[in-house]
């Protein structure tokens, strides 16, 4: 059995090096850089915390880079369970063999139709709404990016370790400056200072389960939207009016799942790191989102959020139809008039 799982963990990690070898450029230098600190963390099991030697890391950096340069023109192996060859994009069939073993597989697609693969130990499985919540714990094998949670037909992926991870990673940034900001306030909800451990695994729990409402949230809109939206966003090729729609599509997703239920929760520090992570497009589409806050910071009443959220389900799922409607109006010359729209709709 262990043979057999060396080799499995082999075999998917092989396929993350590939998916990095490809795609690792995407990056600006300075996230890029960050990313496989981080990466090389893992990777060699330095505790949090601790200081990465800095040699060690360039060299490691150079070797990786090499490797890539090896692989990005191979294809994606299948991987062998037993006596099945299985295809490293068939997720499902993969987990029939795995999951009784308490192991998690997935090989996926995210953002920019970039592929993502990893290979954990399964903490427990949920249903919720006839989807299937698989939780993963610590992780065998993963590549540069390791999103914290995906979903793939009716399965919900949630990467615990990875997610920890990110929580990490934002601690470090804020830490730089410690601002009086919506990340500020959700850190000071722990004890970072004095228990960096037991704070990170509190906050990651918690998270955790925001983390899954938005990923219900995200089927949910998608019942809602059809096929039809994944075509249309693949007509956009990474443009303005992709990260646009991406944007509308979120807000759809957290009006109809995670924001009823964190006011329904009424935990301060999930408010307060929700916010913190409404930037870029989100943030620009949605102003009124940052002042329903900030209201809610100044009275302690969630009055104001609790109605915004309630004409927000409406008022995305309207604009998100909008799109749909341009699309099949224009076809590959809709993406201007796209823009014009969500500009004219903001929140």
């Amino acid at each position: 059995m262990e043979k057999a799982f060396q080799s499995l963990r082999e075999t998917v990690q092989t396929n993350c090096h590939i998916a990095d070898a490809r795609h690792a450029s995407d990056y600006t230098m300075c996230i890029y850089l960050l990313k496989m600190r981080e990466y090389f963390r893992w990777e060699q099991g330095y505790p949090y915390g601790a200081s990465l030697p800095g040699e060690a890391v360039g060299e490691w950096l150079m070797a990786r880079e090499a490797l890539w340069e090896g692989l990005e023109e191979r294809p994606y192996q299948d991987l062998v369970i037993g006596q099945a060859s299985l295809p490293p994009f068939e997720s499902d069939r993969v987990n029939e063999h795995l999951l009784d073993q308490g192991l998690v597989y997935s090989g996926g697609l995210g953002h920019n139709s970039r592929p993502h693969f990893f290979l954990a130990d399964l903490e427990r499985v949920e249903t919720q709404d006839g989807y299937r919540i698989l939780i993963s714990g610590r992780e065998h094998a993963r590549d540069l990016t390791a999103p914290p949670a995906m979903s793939q037909g009716t399965t919900i992926y949630v990467r615990r370790e990875s997610f920890r991870r990110m929580l990490w990673e934002k601690l470090e940034e804020w830490r730089w400056h410690k601002n009086d900001n919506p990340m500020g306030r959700a850190i000071a909800s722990y004890d970072f200072d004095h228990d960096l451990e037991r704070a990170l695994d509190q906050m990651t729990d918690n998270e955790v389960d925001v983390v899954v409402l938005h990923e219900l949230g995200e089927v949910m809109a998608g019942r809602q939207l059809g096929s039809q939206w994944q075509d249309m966003l693949s007509s956009l090729d990474r443009s303005r009016p992709e990260i646009m729609a991406r944007a509308v599509r979120d807000h759809l997703a957290d009006a109809l799942s995670t924001l009823p239920a964190l006011l329904e929760r009424r935990q301060a520090g999930s408010l307060h790191f929700y916010m913190a992570n409404l930037n870029g497009m989100r943030h620009e589409i949605f102003p009124s989102l940052r002042a329903a806050y900030e209201h809610w910071r100044d009275t302690g009443q969630l009055g104001v959020l609790e109605k915004l959220t309630s004409t927000a389900r409406d008022h995305w799922l309207g604009l998100a139809e909008g799109l749909l409607e341009l699309h099949r109006r224009h076809g590959p010359r809709a993406a201007p008039h796209m823009e014009a729209l969500i500009d004219r709709h903001h929140l």
